[in-house]
């Protein structure tokens, strides 16, 4: 994978950054990349709900910014969890993590429902413009151990 950068089992912080293909198949080869980038390191965060959110952000990014630039995926481990980014070429910010929920969405309904579940699952999520667009983003708490499934 060009552009992946590893640092192998750090004391404080480990990160990864990877370029993605701006096509559907970008959504397994990010979540792949979250999955590896916990497990390499035995980080602590829950590996199932970062590969689901991430998920969620990239199939947003090659969705909504269809043939306008490069998608990146970011991951940041630290001891008391992880950050997973999703960098896009469209500056204007994601609906949902911008605007309160005045309303119960459609469970029906096709599509909208991504960004509500990363702001139920994660810790804090957000967004905020870099150079080139803006980067969409999930924060994860460490899980104890004694909580961890075997």
């Amino acid at each position: 994978m060009n552009g992946l950068a590893l640092h192998e089992r750090p004391s404080a912080s480990a990160s990864w950054r990877i370029a993605l293909p701006h096509t559907t198949a970008a959504v397994p080869v990010a979540r792949a990349l979250v999955r590896t980038a916990l497990t390499e390191v035995e980080h602590a965060a829950d590996c199932d709900t970062a590969e689901l959110l991430t998920a969620e952000l990239v199939a947003n990014a090659v969705e909504h910014t269809a043939g306008r630039g490069p998608i990146e995926l970011v991951v940041e481990l630290a001891p008391t969890g992880c950050q997973v980014e999703v960098h896009d070429p469209d500056p204007a910010p994601p609906g949902h993590l911008t605007r309160p929920v005045v309303e119960e969405p459609d469970v029906w309904q096709e599509g909208g429902r991504g960004l509500l579940l990363i702001r139920a699952l994660s810790s804090s999520c957000g967004h905020r413009p870099t150079p080139s667009g803006k980067a969409v983003w999930f924060r994860l708490p460490a899980v104890p151990a004694q909580r961890r499934p075997v």
